[in-house]
């Protein structure tokens, strides 16, 4: 980070001051010429800010180094509130030996946020969390604290009477109170609470509520109130930064494993992460189809389901959640769980076979999407589908041959494929689906969304075009098992089969 710089007087000394007046309490980002990062933090005093140190810098320093600047910063505030004062004292000598109650009392007030600084400052370097800012708050104030997230969700408590089940403001009535807490520089009246916002770089990420019943909370308690919710605002943001840091890793080591890597580097960056990938583990895909969850939904009702222990390894694909998990099922739960999370019309599952290493999770990946696929034209859609549990494709997934794979189906489906290619006719699909339906007409009507009498005049053409006798056991079998490998390798990706 670089140092601050040299700023031009005449010219840019204006301009800085129009930017910081229109800052709120919290400080805020600045524009300097020749700095490619500008930040102003307030310098807190007694009453309110006093005044912004800004700092410059050739790239955007981390949290922890901003978090220190905070720390100077208060720092710095107060050391310049007893600086002004002791300037006071010296030019002012005389007037105020006339006024030493009011001095007593500015004195008091110094060394009361003094103490109440240095509190919380040792909160924030012991690394005691938000349980230890809502600590320091009530043994200061002596009045019960709560901290809440953005949402009005409890996340500490501190002092006599915690609420059980914790109180819920209105959504409407919550957002009023926070546009109006972000408009002020002391703490906000909300009936029987005082609440400060924590707002590092202008997000609210929670408020800091004393209660007080009687309404009998001072200066003091205000006091107290500011200085905690500055701290509380570089708590907030050092778990933001921390929860993003750890949600990146594991989308890039999910991703990794899925694209393929070696056992060694797989199983370090696992352990660093305080994930285990020595378990076995398979590959899950999620479908939703019909009326989609909105955003991130699906990833969230994906790991919402799967939570058991540590976070499940997932990340978000092509219209598709794909999660790393090392449990067993039952894996329909598991689809009806995130169902009733969505909302959703239909969701479908397909899970892959056991991996006994991480570089064997590619092909797991493979077989749950097969298995995911397959589970759409095999059955109705909105099922859990285990690879292990297709029968026949699977002999046709991984080991295959593609030419011995491909001659077979010319063999006994070459001359429906260039019909259907030529004169667009669905003789395969209504093949396929006639013979999984063991023969039924209406079944095949059914499963085809078309008319007994379509069924019956394709499936004349069937017969005619391929001179097969659909009535003939063998025939059958090898007819609906060239169908089934031409499905496998059309949903592994496959060019569709033909004519070699």
């Amino acid at each position: 980070m670089a140092g601050a710089r040299q700023l031009p007087v005449a010219r840019g000394r204006a301009a800085l001051l129009t930017q910081l007046s229109q800052l709120d309490r919290a400080g805020g980002s600045v524009a300097i010429p020749g700095a490619d990062w500008a930040w102003a933090f307030a310098l807190p005093g007694v009453r309110g800010a006093t005044g912004h140190l800004v700092v410059t810098a050739d790239a955007e320093p981390s949290q922890s180094e901003r978090f220190l600047i905070g720390v100077l910063a208060h720092q710095a505030g107060v050391t310049l509130a007893n600086a002004r004062l002791h300037r006071l004292e010296r030019s002012t000598a005389d007037q105020l030996r006339s006024a030493n109650a009011a001095l007593n009392r500015t004195v008091a007030e110094l060394e009361q946020a003094t103490r109440i600084h240095n509190r919380f400052t040792r909160v924030a370097a012991a690394g005691q969390g938000q349980e230890g800012i809502a600590r320091a708050a009530h043994e200061i104030t002596g009045y019960p604290i709560a901290i809440e997230d953005r949402h009005g969700h409890l996340r500490a408590w501190a002092g006599p009477d915690r609420p059980d089940p914790y109180p819920q403001t209105p959504s409407a009535q919550r957002e009023r109170l926070i546009r109006a807490a972000i408009g002020e520089d002391r703490p906000v009246r909300d009936g029987h609470r005082l609440v400060v916002v924590a707002q590092p770089r202008g997000d609210v990420l929670g408020l800091l509520v004393l209660i007080d019943p009687d309404g009998t909370a001072g200066e003091r308690e205000q006091i107290a109130l500011q200085h905690g919710g500055t701290v509380l605002a570089l708590e907030l943001a050092r778990l933001q930064s921390l929860a993003e840091t750890e949600l990146r890793l594991r989308r890039d080591l999910v991703e990794d494993l899925l694209a393929g890597t070696d056992d060694v580097s797989a199983l370090l960056r696992g352990d660093a992460m305080g994930y285990d990938l020595r378990r076995r583990h398979r590959v899950v895909v999620v479908e939703t189809s019909g009326r989609l969850p909105q955003g991130d939904s699906l990833l969230h009702a994906v790991r919402h389901a799967a939570q058991a222990g540590a976070a499940p390894l997932v990340v978000t694909r092509g219209g598709t959640v794909v999660m790393i998990s090392d449990e067993g099922g039952p894996w329909e739960a598991f689809r009806q769980s995130v169902l009733a999370d969505l909302g959703a019309d239909v969701c479908s599952v397909g899970v892959g076979d056991w991996c006994a290493c991480p570089s064997d999770i590619p092909r797991s990946h493979r077989q749950a999407r097969l298995a995911l696929r397959l589970g759409t034209v095999a059955r109705e859609q909105g099922r859990a589908t285990l690879f292990e549990d297709l029968g026949v494709y699977r002999l046709l997934s991984d080991d295959a041959d593609p030419v011995t794979v491909n001659r077979f189906v010319v063999q006994w489906l070459g001359p429906l494929i260039d019909y259907d290619a030529a004169k667009p006719a669905d003789l395969v699909e209504t093949l396929s689906a006639y013979l999984e339906c063991g023969g039924s007409y209406d079944a095949t009507a059914s499963r085809l969304s078309v008319s007994r009498s379509t069924v019956r005049y394709r499936l004349k053409r069937i017969r005619e075009i391929s001179k097969r006798d659909l009535t003939d056991p063998h025939t059958a079998f090898h007819l609906q098992l060239a169908t089934r490998a031409l499905q496998t390798w059309q949903q592994l990706g496959s060019r569709k089969a033909g004519h070699t």
